[in-house]
């Protein structure tokens, strides 16, 4: 048989909800010279049952059915046993538009020199009801990106990418350490052997609640996030990369050590803790504690006042009060 054109590569994990809508937009792709591969990663809903329903009626599914792992492997897994010379990801909560895949395709076709293309989305609820955006859209340009890069920017959104294949494997893949920000460590990487862009379109519909990753580890997305961006830094200044082969990241307080450049614990609290503070997750969770650090060990405190008045709104009237109770000290 000969091998399609594009492997899409989605895991899931108890996606029961949405995946039937996310596995529909990409079988109704007008570009369709692909192949499905659905990895249930031990899945305790109906999702086993939802993707082995869908493989009977089309048979470019390809399901892979196995125990937990998490996502990191199963992305790398995915990547494994791709066919096709492009990979185009997608989660199991989100809506391709049906020209996704051909617009993409054109635009690697045409940009040979670039090896990893996103595109612009629009954001959708629980319900698939629009969302208001905030903030500015993904960058264009392999110039602009570098730009968004220098200034802490969003890049790509993971799900609505495609990336050669060899590209990926070039640079090892998603690297373990990095939960909840594996995109982010990817892009950065690869930056340095491949241009990137997106394409100024809304070819994802993507999705935000509150049971999704992005929701529920906010505290370790943004930990991991300073550190990939530091990791970033080592590699342009052409010192060697601390993080390359870790399974997990270090504490804060052992970012020093690893980079072998003191003050670097701080300044990375010091960013973690003034981006968390807007996160109710995170206030909620041990990004409190890491905000608590930052105030007792004298960091900046501008805007800190309503971060007090936040915590009472989001019904944590203790830790507004212990907030409070540093600032006064400090």
């Amino acid at each position: 048989m000969p091998k399609p054109a594009i492997s899409v590569a989605m895991s899931v994990y108890n996606g029961e909800r949405f995946l039937p809508l996310a596995i529909e937009s990409v079988l109704a792709q007008s570009f369709t010279d692909f192949e499905l591969l659905i990895l249930d990663d031990g899945s305790s809903d109906a999702s086993a049952e939802i993707i082995k329903r869908y493989a009977a009626a089309d048979t470019r599914i390809r399901p892979i059915f196995r125990e937990n792992r998490g996502l990191i492997v199963s992305l790398n897994e995915l990547l494994d046993l791709a066919q096709a010379p492009l990979v185009a990801r997608m989660d199991a909560d989100d809506i391709c538009r049906p020209d996704r895949f051909a617009r993409q395709v054109e635009f690697l076709a045409r940009h040979a020199d670039y090896g990893v293309v996103g595109s612009w989305s629009d954001d959708i609820g629980e319900h698939g009801e629009a969302l208001a955006r905030d903030g500015a859209d993904h960058p264009l340009t392999h110039e602009d990106m570098l730009v968004a890069i220098e200034n802490g920017e969003q890049l790509i959104c993971h799900p609505a990418v495609m990336y050669r294949r060899e590209v990926v494997h070039s640079v090892g893949g998603y690297h373990a350490a990095f939960r909840h920000c594996e995109d982010l460590d990817l892009w950065l990487r690869l930056s340095n052997v491949t241009r990137m862009g997106n394409i100024p379109e809304r070819l994802l519909r993507y999705r935000r609640y509150s049971e999704q990753v992005s929701a529920r580890h906010s505290t370790e997305q943004q930990i991991g996030s300073v550190i990939a961006r530091l990791a970033w830094q080592e590699r342009r200044d052409g010192r060697r990369d601390p993080t390359e082969h870790l399974a997990r990241l270090p504490a804060i307080d052992e970012l020093d050590r690893l980079f072998g450049r003191p003050g670097l614990s701080r300044t990375a609290r010091e960013s973690i803790a003034l981006s968390l503070r807007w996160s109710p997750a995170a206030m909620r969770d041990k990004g409190f504690d890491i905000l608590l650090d930052h105030v007792r060990g004298g960091g900046r405190r501008d805007g800190l006042w309503r971060t007090v008045a936040r915590l009472l709104r989001f019904g944590e009237p203790v830790r507004a009060l212990r907030l409070a109770a540093a600032l006064a000290r400090n």
